[in-house]
């Protein structure tokens, strides 16, 4: 008898549905890539997730959530707001709450960037700007890195045209890892139009030295177009909940919350994001950040020791500059149990993970050099 064809198999119908024609150019995300499973242990080190899974009391908190998951959350999050707000002092109306700094990010460049308008960037940066700027009709203005893969201010400063909307400031940045300081924001501000909005993403911000992290509260309060981006996935070790937030200015803030989809944050996910700040969790995550900043340092100093010369960071990563050998050394590290992830010709990041994947890193880098 021949062999059952499945729906699978099955011819679908022509499409001739139209799909805008900017899609086409737009790049694909590429999230880290997943340790293979082939009977080798592997680490996955490429995707700058926390090695520590949530508090316990966090942990708790969403798993008893979950008893409600038949009801939609509050898609107001307004607890978590009121939490937030007191920490940032702020109204609670000026918080907006969505599935991730990357959504909020969304969220602004759909409430400020028109068809055509400019969104000004430090590149190589987070891989989602460009993917989010031009899905919404934006042009991307993309600022090469310096030498030392830190923002070039005066160029971006330079590159602001009558249709610059949106700046963003990535700080520490990701993937290179160099962070930018108080005055250095306060004096590329002096030259920025007051109508254009400058975001200051500090998605890895609780893994900076503390005795040197920017400033962000008193630019917030003395610039009425800065607006700051923070996560819950990294060091609270929430990534796979998705959630994050913005502190914004009365009047964008009431547009993020326009333009955001409803019901975005679940309701586990804002229970547990609420209780990460309550202040014993606070502690252990504080101890948290304060070992992973103790094991970058780590890193650096062996790696420092072997010859590599890296752009100095402050995320809970490091940076390779290899160029057009990075697909190369992820694929060496891969072999011997480690995944890394590679960005194009640019270089190799690697995040601090756990003690083991931090030994086998060293090791790996050693080896590399050795070749």
């Amino acid at each position: 008898m021949p062999a059952q064809t499945t729906h699978d198999q099955l011819p679908g119908p022509a499409e001739k549905v139209r799909i805008r024609p900017a899609l086409e150019a737009l790049p694909a995300y590429v999230p880290g890539k997943p340790a293979a499973d082939d009977g080798t242990r592997r680490f996955k080190a490429s995707s700058n997730e926390s090695p520590f899974p949530p508090v316990d009391a966090v942990r708790d908190a969403a798993v008893t959530a979950l008893a409600g998951s038949n009801r939609y959350p509050d898609m107001a999050a307004l607890d978590l707001r009121e939490a937030l707000g007191a920490q940032h002092g702020v109204d609670p109306s000026q918080i907006a709450v969505s599935t991730g700094s990357v959504a909020v990010s969304g969220d602004l460049v759909r409430a400020v960037v028109g068809e055509g308008d400019e969104v000004v960037y430090a590149w190589r940066s987070f891989e989602a700007y460009p993917i989010l700027v031009g899905s919404h009709g934006g042009v991307s203005v993309q600022v090469p890195l310096t030498d030392t893969f830190e923002h070039d201010l005066e160029a971006m400063a330079a590159a602001i045209t009558e249709r610059t909307r949106l700046i963003v400031l990535c700080t520490p940045n990701n993937p290179t890892g160099p962070s930018l300081s108080t005055e250095q924001i306060e004096e590329f501000l002096d030259r920025v139009p007051e109508d254009v909005v400058v975001a200051i993403d500090e998605a890895y911000r609780e893994f900076h030295d503390p005795a040197t992290v920017v400033g962000t509260a008193g630019i917030f309060r003395r610039h009425g177009n800065v607006v700051l981006l923070r996560t819950f996935s990294k060091l609270q070790g929430l990534a796979g909940l998705r959630i994050g937030y913005a502190v914004a200015h009365p009047r964008l803030a009431r547009a993020l919350s326009q333009v955001t989809v409803p019901f975005g944050s679940s309701l586990p996910a804002q229970v547990a994001a609420l209780a990460s700040l309550r202040g014993e969790v606070q502690e252990e995550l504080a101890e948290r950040a304060e070992w992973i900043r103790d094991e970058r340092s780590r890193v650096t100093a062996a790696l420092a020791e072997q010859g590599w010369q890296l752009p100095v960071s402050q995320g809970n990563f490091v940076f390779f500059p290899v160029g057009e050998g990075s697909g190369a050394f992820a694929a060496f590290a891969d072999e011997r149990g480690l995944v890394l992830r590679a960005y194009g010709n640019d270089g190799v990041r690697a995040t601090i993970a756990e003690q083991q994947a931090n030994d086998l890193l060293i090791e790996i880098a050693g080896a590399w050099r050795r070749r």
